[in-house]
């Protein structure tokens, strides 16, 4: 399978599964647009080492994906989409009477609404072009609830009812749209956060995976950022033509129970 002469954008790019993402797509040959809403040197370092690594062009646009003009911004300043992944996101935990109103906002924001602006942008370049692919990296929990994420739960479900809206008004296009839904998966940020959690619940590291962190997913294994990416890949290619409107859901078993 080869992406090349295919433009991808990224949102939320710069590390995780988004940059996991980038180095896939770059790896099946495809050019990349690297995101976050910061603007550092290493921000544009990270665009050149994609570019180095796998010999493609890559480059890195600032947006923020909280602000609907720097969303459809950074789909013109690309001037070229033929692949979009919505992956940006931010999450905050907290029950719903105590849930911060700037928070809430700032959850739907980016996201929910960024991945509408940023397709509502994309899809005419999709349609001028005659192909395309819209991606949205939505979540375990948009198929599934959990308390105290009532920001997050809303907003990934909302992700999955737009994948489908997409696929449906995209179908005869040659265009599809589709919806990832990983449950956890081994990130720098997971990580970090393995260490105080043990010591918060008094267990070994090992002990805090497969109990607390993993608690919902039957394989007690993460997903990894290789493994998104190679999924994104996948939907990407000619055998996955006939895939749009539906979720891929890379959670260990957890939406089967």
């Amino acid at each position: 399978m080869s992406l090349e002469g295919k433009t991808a954008v990224i949102t939320g790019s710069t590390s995780g599964i988004g940059l996991g993402i980038a180095h896939e797509l770059a790896r099946a040959g495809a050019d990349i647009v690297v995101n976050s809403f910061s603007d550092t040197e290493d921000d544009h370092a990270i665009a050149e080492s994609i570019a180095k690594e796998h010999g493609v062009k890559a480059r890195y646009i600032q947006a923020d994906m909280s602000k609907a003009e720097d969303c459809r911004a950074l789909i013109e300043k690309a001037g070229a989409c033929d692949i979009l992944v919505n992956n940006a996101g931010i999450q905050h935990v907290a029950p719903i009477p105590d849930f911060p109103i700037d928070k809430w906002n700032a959850i739907i924001a980016i996201n929910l609404s960024s991945a509408f602006h940023t397709t509502a942008a994309a899809l005419p370049v999709m349609r001028k072009a005659g192909w395309g692919r819209v991606i949205n990296i939505a979540s375990a929990h948009g198929l599934r609830a959990s308390p105290f994420k009532v920001a997050y739960v809303a907003a990934k479900h909302g992700v999955v009812g737009m994948t489908k809206v997409t696929a449906l008004e995209t179908a005869k296009d040659k265009i599809t749209c589709n919806a990832i839904c990983p449950g956890y998966v081994k990130t720098p940020l997971v990580e970090a956060q393995i260490p105080d959690t043990a010591k918060e619940y008094d267990m070994t590291e090992a002990e805090v995976i497969e109990k607390v962190i993993l608690a919902k997913q039957p394989s007690k294994e993460f997903a990894t950022v290789e493994e998104i990416g190679g999924i994104t890949a996948f939907l990407c290619s000619a055998a996955a033509d006939q895939i749009t409107g539906t979720t891929i859901s890379v959670d260990g078993g957890w939406t089967a129970q």
